[in-house]
C-alpha cells in the first residue's frame, strides 16, 4: 500500500478487513513492524479521535509518532506555486513537506474544505500538493472530500457486529446548526456502495444529493421513513449541499433521528462518526440506547489506522 486516500487504495478490502480483525484481537502482536519507525501527523484543522487514535495506533505497532498543527506549531505555510513570499507566510509547502518526509516513514495529513469553492475543494489542491512533495507514503486523516479511516472503522464495526450474512445499511442526513462538508458521507458512500454483502441506501431531503461518483450503486430515497424500513444499521450525518455548494438549504428538525425513527428498522444498530450535536442531529435516546455503537466505532479508529500503518510499514 503506497498511499491511503480512498476505498480504491484498500485493494482487496476483504483481506484488509480480515487483517484489521486479527490486529484487534492481538493489538500488540505486530510491534516488530513499527520498531525504529516514525509516524508523522500534520493537522490543518482540529481533531480529537483522528489525532489520538493515530498516535495510539503507532504506539501499538511499536513506532514513535510526532504531531504538528500546521500554522500553530509551525511557520505559516504558503500554498501557491511561484508565490512571491513577501506577505504573511514564512515557509512554502514544498519545502515543509519535503523536510517532514525526512523525519518520518509515513505521513498522515488532515486537511479541510473551504466550502466556498467546490472546484478547488474537490480537486484536493492542498492534499495534491502534499502528495506531490512528499517522499514517504501518505495517509489521509481526512481531506476536503473524503475520510477513509473513518469509513474503514465503520465497516469494521458493522462486520464484527452483524447478525446475518447480508445487511441493509442506511446513511441518513441529519440537521445541524451550521454548514458541514461532505467528506464523511462521501467516504461512507465510497466504501459501503462497494461492499458486496451490504444493501446500501442513502436518504436525505431533496437538494442534498452528494457527488454521483461516490454514490454509484447506492439507492437514494428522499422519504426517510421509507428508507429506514428493515434497516440493520443506520449512520446519521449532516452535510451541506454539493450542488449549491456549502449552503444549508433547509434544516427540518423532523430529520433528527429519534426512537420513533429507529422503530421502523429491523432492530438496527446506530452509527455516528462523532462529534455529534445531541438532540439536534440525533436524540439522546438513540445515542445512549443499547443499540448505539458510537463508542465501539470510535475505538475502531485505532484499529483502522493501525491496519493501514501495518500494511505500509510491514
Amino acid at each position: 500500500m503506497k498511499n491511503f486516500t480512498s476505498f480504491a487504495d484498500a485493494g482487496d478490502y476483504k483481506a484488509l478487513l480480515q487483517q484489521a480483525l486479527e490486529i484487534k484481537a492481538n493489538p500488540y502482536g505486530y510491534q516488530h513492524v513499527g520498531r525504529n519507525k516514525t509516524v508523522g501527523l500534520i493537522f490543518f484543522n482540529p481533531s480529537l479521535r483522528t489525532r489520538l487514535s493515530s498516535v495510539k495506533a503507532a504506539y501499538n505497532l511499536g513506532a514513535q509518532a510526532w504531531v504538528l498543527n500546521a500554522g500553530a506549531d509551525s511557520w505559516t505555510l504558503e500554498m501557491a506555486d511561484g508565490a512571491v513570499m513577501n506577505g504573511g507566510t514564512q515557509e512554502h509547502i514544498k519545502d515543509a513537506i519535503a523536510v517532514m518526509s525526512q523525519y518520518c516513514d509515513v505521513l498522515g495529513v488532515r486537511t479541510f474544505p473551504t466550502l466556498k469553492d467546490r472546484e478547488a475543494d474537490y480537486s484536493e489542491e492542498v492534499f495534491r500538493k502534499i502528495m506531490q512533495y512528499a517522499t514517504v507514503p501518505i495517509i489521509s486523516l481526512e481531506s476536503a472530500t473524503l475520510h477513509p479511516l473513518q469509513s474503514f472503522a465503520d465497516l469494521l464495526t458493522v462486520a464484527e457486529t452483524k447478525r446475518k450474512e447480508r445487511v441493509k445499511v442506511v446513511l441518513t442526513w441529519a440537521p445541524h446548526v451550521r454548514a458541514l462538508p461532505q467528506c464523511v458521507p462521501n467516504s461512507f458512500c465510497d466504501w459501503f456502495s462497494e461492499i458486496d454483502w451490504v444493501d446500501f441506501v442513502i436518504t436525505h431531503p431533496e437538494g442534498y444529493e452528494l457527488d454521483p461518483k461516490f454514490t454509484k450503486g447506492a439507492r437514494i430515497e428522499y422519504d426517510q421513513q421509507k428508507a429506514l424500513e428493515g434497516a440493520d444499521y443506520v449512520q446519521a450525518k449532516n452535510w451541506s449541499s454539493y450542488q449549491q455548494y456549502g449552503q444549508v438549504l433547509q434544516n427540518d428538525p423532523a430529520w433528527m433521528l429519534t426512537p420513533e425513527h429507529m422503530a421502523l428498522t429491523d432492530g438496527a444498530k446506530f452509527l455516528h462518526c462523532l462529534p455529534v450535536r445531541r438532540n439536534v442531529e440525533v436524540s439522546d435516546a438513540v445515542l445512549d440506547a443499547p443499540g448505539s455503537l458510537i463508542i465501539q466505532e470510535a475505538g475502531n479508529r485505532t484499529i483502522s489506522m493501525q491496519t493501514v500503518l501495518h500494511e505500509m510499514l510491514k
